[in-house]
């Protein structure tokens, strides 16, 4: 499709805000990345809100005033404790002066026309509520991608496909604060913040679409795989699907289903899990 002249004036004529939330552990380096990748789009935010979930490192402060200097756009939202992913969204998106919102996390890489896909997205379709996109996960350097993560492209299929698993890549999306306040924002729910978010959301009928193409390098590890099994993980996850059965999104049998599938991969050891990932649920590049 070609675009006139008027429409990209229409599309740089749509503010919108980014919104990222870092705590103590984050990476100095990792956050260099990810604020270069925001502040250098071809289609820059007018305003980006950063919450410190509590006190960071002498390192994470410094790298966020030398920001802080160089672009107006920044404003910073300090939290004097860690209140978790969930709340600290909530807060920074109160902060938010925009309905759209793009969020990001401070260490990953948002290609660099992410915003201006996502915000000629909305103009073309504005009755859309939620834009994702697919992303490359990579290791070490943003050009060593492992896999693709895939999702979904319309909203019928994202609906489908969010019975059995997340249908959108949290870090990737843009979203109407409107919208997402009036489903009730972010909950606290640790680890499942934004799954939970969209099933609500998709429940009470608000529209969602994917970019079938990847629009954020999403930093993983072997850790990360080591960080989706154990006990506790299982035991937050069928707390989440006994709610999603609840609510009347899932029959009993799909809850059941779910949860036969999810004791075995979370139970079973770090190195057997990495290996299903990597066969049956990520696309290799």
């Amino acid at each position: 499709m070609g675009y006139t002249r008027e429409f990209f004036i229409q599309i740089n004529d749509m503010n919108f805000s980014v919104l990222l939330s870092i705590y103590f552990k984050e990476n100095p380096e990792y956050l260099t990345q990810s604020l270069d990748s925001v502040f250098q789009q071809s289609l820059p935010p007018n305003e980006v809100v950063l919450v410190k979930d509590g006190p960071l490192t002498p390192a994470l402060d410094f790298i966020i005033d030398e920001y802080l200097n160089r672009y107006p756009i920044l404003k910073v939202i300090p939290l004097t404790e860690n209140k978790g992913l969930g709340i600290a969204l909530n807060i920074g998106l109160t902060h938010c002066s925009n309905n759209l919102v793009a969020r990001m996390d401070t260490d990953d890489i948002a290609q660099p026309s992410r915003f201006e896909q996502q915000v000629q997205q909305f103009k073309l379709n504005p009755e859309l509520d939620v834009i994702g996109s697919w992303i490359d996960e990579f290791s070490g350097n943003k050009d060593n991608i492992l896999s693709i993560r895939k999702v979904p492209e319309t909203h019928k299929e994202i609906y489908a496909f969010a019975k059995k698993r997340n249908p959108v890549n949290h870090p990737s999306v843009m979203f109407k604060k409107e919208a997402v306040i009036a489903a009730g924002g972010y909950q606290h729910f640790p680890l499942f913040e934004d799954y939970y978010l969209w099933v609500r959301m998709l429940k009470q009928g608000f529209k969602f679409y994917n970019i079938q193409e990847s629009l954020l390098y999403f930093r993983t590890s072997p850790d990360t795989f080591q960080r989706r099994g154990g006990k506790e993980y299982l035991k937050n996850e069928n707390k989440l699907h006994s709610i999603f059965y609840q609510m009347g999104f899932i029959s009993f049998s799909r809850y059941m289903a779910n949860m036969i599938v999810r004791s075995l991969v979370r139970l079973m050891p770090n190195k057997f899990r990495s290996y299903l990932y990597n066969r049956f649920v990520r696309n290799k590049k």
